[in-house]
């Protein structure tokens, strides 16, 4: 689901596809489109879970004053998604609470 022709925003340009990796899966987004816009396109509805209760967060401020849209982008944790914009070849994960920093596939 995306807007196409938004009442103050206008029509969405055109842009070129771009693929992106979200928990392993590869997936379809608009570039330049912000990481949040993607994933709603693609039904997906959480971007991190509590560290306590495990509880799902996902968009709620959208103009990145909060916290509940974070994931961990490209490696690095506590990225927020709704103001972050989407470029080709993305790794994106859900990410569990203040997330872990990962260089070169090791975690710290």
């Amino acid at each position: 689901m995306r807007v196409l022709n938004h009442p103050i925003l206008g029509k969405l340009e055109k842009r070129r596809m771009v693929k992106i990796i979200v928990d392993a899966k590869a997936l379809q987004a608009i570039e330049g489109e912000p990481i949040i816009a993607a994933l709603l396109a693609n039904g997906i509805r959480v971007c991190r879970r509590t560290k306590k209760r495990n509880e799902p967060r996902f968009l709620f401020c959208g103009i990145g004053q909060c916290t509940d849209c974070v994931m961990t982008v490209d490696g690095i944790p506590n990225v927020r998604t709704c103001v972050t914009p989407v470029r080709d070849g993305m790794q994106i994960e859900t990410q569990i609470g203040s997330g872990k920093w990962s260089v070169q596939g090791v975690e710290y």
